[in-house]
């Protein structure tokens, strides 16, 4: 004999509280709901444009420097610790939730180039114009006591730049040549040379850890690995790279900022091309940092500007600016993904939101799935023209409207010029030339 029971969950019907919605029991049968394309499409595009209704980055600066400021430093083990150093030698050290100052000193004589931390955060190393390497303590000093170097170090020359090794007691200095020093030895375990440029900038990839990366002032991109005696290879591009970035998750992967307004990401397996040019800024671009993920970066440019670009994509797809940001000189994102710094010309660090619609706080269940569902419907109908017009429009300064229109009109006059000739000109005598080899002038090993 067969029973038929009818099972019933309540919770399937009936309401958590007093206070919440009643529940509608809900049949997805499409063939039901002939309108859920048009009502969808409504949904995002209101979606869309909330989320530049919502859109405002800034957070707060962090002012207190009095010179315009050179370096930052973020914490390794740390998200609300930052140093910063200044062009007159003074290192300041920053509580992020509170935004004030911890700590000040006057570090250097002249500008303070470069700083570092160990890996396990106890101290940091900074080094300036002054030719000194320096080692500091994190601890607190005593009651009525003067922050003090725990070690000092007399260089030889400027040092431009350093970098501290991901695991082991080991840091990098850039100047004349590239130094490799142990924390325990007041000299170089190993120096490296290449022609006869100084060095700008040096970083140690976060993965392959005995391989760095130096940009130099003969317009090239060198790569070290610190276990052999002499550099493995280096690509000359057109014009001066400022600094180079590691992907934190591709071991193989960095992106290099560069005075020709655009950034470059190579594979430095293959250095003979980019894998991606990186194009929107108007003027040099001075300063890259990626995200934990690895797949976006953020890049402070000549322009008073910050940009966001995806890894893969050749255009940013934000850019910050405020009336009273100069040049920016340096950024960083922080390690929880959540958060941008820029330090400028004007003596502030600025703190910015990733996302810039972005709800700060605690999201309850209710709210993460609204925002879910926006996201999944602003990606269905991305490619709609205007959720797209939307989603894309962003309001610049003058300075980078004008100069963009520029920056256009002057591509497009070169493109139409090469069609000219290769039109008026024997077949094959105008060869095409790929964009990205355009930029490349050749690759040494």
């Amino acid at each position: 004999m067969k029973v038929k029971v009818l099972s019933r969950n309540p919770d399937d019907f009936r309401r958590e509280t007093k206070r919440d919605i009643q529940k509608l029991p809900r049949n997805y049968d499409p063939a039901l709901h002939p309108f859920e394309a048009p009502r969808e499409y409504t949904r995002a595009l209101n979606a869309t444009k909330l989320e530049r209704v919502f859109a405002k980055p800034f957070l707060g600066s962090l002012d207190g420097h009095r010179d315009g400021v050179h370096c930052m430093c973020k914490h390794p083990t740390s998200l609300s610790l930052l140093l910063s150093g200044s062009y007159d030698g003074e290192i300041r050290l920053w509580n992020l939730p509170k935004r004030k100052c911890v700590r000040a000193v006057a570090a250097h004589e002249g500008y303070v180039r470069g700083m570092c931390y160990n890996p396990s955060g106890d101290y940091f190393y900074s080094c300036g114009d002054d030719k000194i390497i320096k080692q500091w303590s994190m601890e607190e000093p005593g009651y009525g006591e003067h922050m003090q170097p725990t070690n000092t170090i007399l260089g030889k020359t400027i040092f431009h730049a350093m970098d501290h090794h991901w695991q082991d007691n080991v840091f990098a200095t850039a100047g004349q040549q590239m130094d490799i020093w142990d924390e325990e030895r007041s000299e170089p375990m190993r120096s490296f040379t290449w022609g006869v440029d100084s060095l700008n900038s040096v970083k140690f990839n976060p993965i392959e850890t005995h391989i760095l990366g130096a940009t130099a002032s003969d317009r090239s991109i060198i790569l070290y690995d610190m276990r052999g005696s002499a550099p493995l290879r280096k690509v000359i591009l057109k014009l001066r790279s400022n600094t180079i970035a590691w992907n934190p998750m591709e071991a193989f992967m960095f992106t290099a900022a560069n005075e020709d307004y655009n950034l470059y990401s190579f594979d430095m397996r293959r250095l003979d091309r980019p894998l991606n040019i990186h194009m929107d800024h108007v003027s040099a671009v001075l300063d890259v940092d990626y995200s934990p993920t690895g797949k976006e970066f953020v890049s402070g440019s000549y322009d008073k500007s910050i940009r966001i670009f995806p890894v893969d994509k050749g255009h940013s797809r934000e850019v910050y600016h405020t009336k009273r940001m100069q040049r920016v000189i340096c950024v960083k994102w922080s390690s929880d993904n959540k958060y941008l710094l820029s330090g400028s010309d004007e003596m502030n660090i600025r703190v910015w939101k990733a996302r810039a619609s972005e709800k700060i706080g605690v999201l309850r269940p209710r709210e993460k799935e609204a925002f879910a569902y926006s996201e999944k419907l602003k990606e269905k109908f991305s490619h709609h023209p205007q959720v797209r017009r939307i989603s894309r429009h962003r309001h610049v300064p003058k300075m980078i409207y004008n100069a963009s229109k520029e920056i256009r009109e002057i591509k497009a006059s070169r493109k139409r010029k090469e069609a000219n000739r290769r039109a008026h000109s024997k077949p094959g005598t105008v060869p095409f030339v790929p964009e990205r080899k355009k930029h490349v002038v050749g690759e040494v090993k």
